[in-house]
């Protein structure tokens, strides 16, 4: 009988409990104060070195990730100019869902203040945070005055406004520009499968990084992360059922319990694959089979949301903001606030819908705020259920908006939905 290979989402979880394990052993018997063989080379040495090499492994990516993504995620759709009033109700519902969204974890998340109870300002290791810009700065500073010096320094809402405005032209242009089309899909699918390398390494990474910080913070660290992974469920769970339920029942007029009754199953799909792309076709064949809505809005609205439809992964790097922020002492200004809002909106057109690509544009919205990247090693070794329960919400949202936009242009069969 051939043995069964232990997937990666058992890894990271077996890498996490053994990384907090020996972390609390060491804090336990040598103390993070003491200048020991233990501390000196172990500590400081082995666990950082390995650690710092995999989040500098996240880094490299960010650019790359969210450039690509996004030129071939706007670049791919121009049906919008085809389908016209579709095409806008569709983007206003997802951007305007994705930002209700971030703004319910950020707001739940000053109120549970998940990332207090941790110390890592007090051990030594503090981050050296620099002044916000002003609001006007900000918003002046989406444009860049030089893509590649964007490019280099990590300017995260710059290189997004080039990457948009790329793709969007590239979209404009059509059939004329198919040879960049098809070369900028490949070098996309070219970074994928280095994020894919990458996130096979996660489990020496979280090991590594989750060591280091139980060793410092020894049991103190546990409270902070339950209440980190209860918070981002806890706006999971709002979001499903006060924001789209209410836009379900009031927009729509129609019934919640019967849309979760004929949906749950395929729910259970994208839990269990943590990947928007990989449900789509039983996403599209339930929305058009069960709930009554037409090819020409289904084929339109679920491919297009499962590329700029993210409000789950919006919502956790909301709360992961908030408690990288508290771990490290770092006060958010308000400008802080409306940055992380408009930034992880942004970066939800054209993220790739597959698992815990989320951690890396996670990254990208810290670095726009000024925030340790680091702290990503504080979450990532249970992030995964939360990625396979955002995704059961991302691909729900994509069927609402598809079911309400299909009413208001008379493409929905209310007796299948009802039936």
């Amino acid at each position: 009988m051939k043995k069964q290979k232990t997937g990666l989402t058992t890894k990271i979880f077996i890498a996490l409990i053994a990384g907090a394990i020996i972390g609390v052993t060491i804090n336990l018997i040598a103390g993070f104060d003491s200048k020991g063989i233990i501390d000196s080379w172990l500590v400081n040495g082995i666990f950082d070195l390995v650690g710092k090499m995999f989040i500098s492994a996240i880094m490299m990516l960010v650019v790359p990730l969210v450039l690509t993504s996004l030129i071939c995620g706007s670049a791919g759709i121009e049906d919008i100019r085809k389908l016209g009033r579709v095409g806008i109700k569709t983007l206003a519902f997802y951007i305007s869902t994705t930002s209700i969204a971030i703004a319910l974890a950020l707001l739940l998340s000053f109120i549970t203040r998940p990332g207090i109870g941790f110390s890592i300002a007090e051990k030594g290791v503090a981050f050296d945070t620099q002044d916000a810009p002003g609001f006007v700065e900000t918003i002046s500073s989406i444009i860049p005055a030089n893509p590649f010096m964007a490019f280099a320094e990590g300017r995260m809402l710059q290189v997004i406004f080039f990457a948009l405005l790329f793709g969007f032209a590239m979209s404009m242009l059509g059939d004329k520009v198919g040879t960049v089309r098809k070369g900028m899909e490949e070098l996309n699918e070219v970074v994928m499968k280095m994020v894919v390398m990458i996130m096979h390494t996660a489990p020496y990474g979280v090991f590594a990084l989750i060591a280091n910080v139980f060793a410092r913070e020894g049991f103190g660290a546990f409270l902070p992360l339950i209440k980190y992974f209860l918070t981002v469920l806890a706006v999971l769970c709002i979001h499903f059922a006060f924001i789209y339920g209410s836009a379900l029942k009031f927009i729509g007029k129609l019934s919640p319990i019967v849309f979760l009754k004929k949906f749950y199953p395929t729910m259970l799909v994208a839990f269990s694959t943590a990947s928007s792309n990989a449900t789509l076709p039983v996403t599209m064949d339930t929305a058009e089979n069960k709930m009554g809505v037409s090819n020409k809005i289904a084929s339109f609205t679920l491919p297009l949301g499962a590329t700029i439809n993210m409000d789950g992964t919006a919502i956790m790097q909301g709360v992961a903001v908030v408690f990288i922020a508290q771990a490290y002492s770092i006060e958010l200004t308000f400008v802080n606030i409306i940055t992380v809002i408009l930034t992880a909106t942004l970066a939800s057109i054209g993220t790739a819908g597959v698992p815990s690509v989320g951690l890396i544009t996670l990254a990208m919205v810290l670095r726009q705020v000024n925030l340790p990247v680091e702290g990503i090693a504080l979450i990532m070794g249970i992030d995964r259920i939360l990625d396979m329960t955002r995704t059961a919400v991302n691909i729900s949202g994509d069927t609402i908006g598809s079911i309400i936009i299909a009413k208001s242009e008379g493409e929905l069969d209310q007796s299948v939905f009802n039936q």
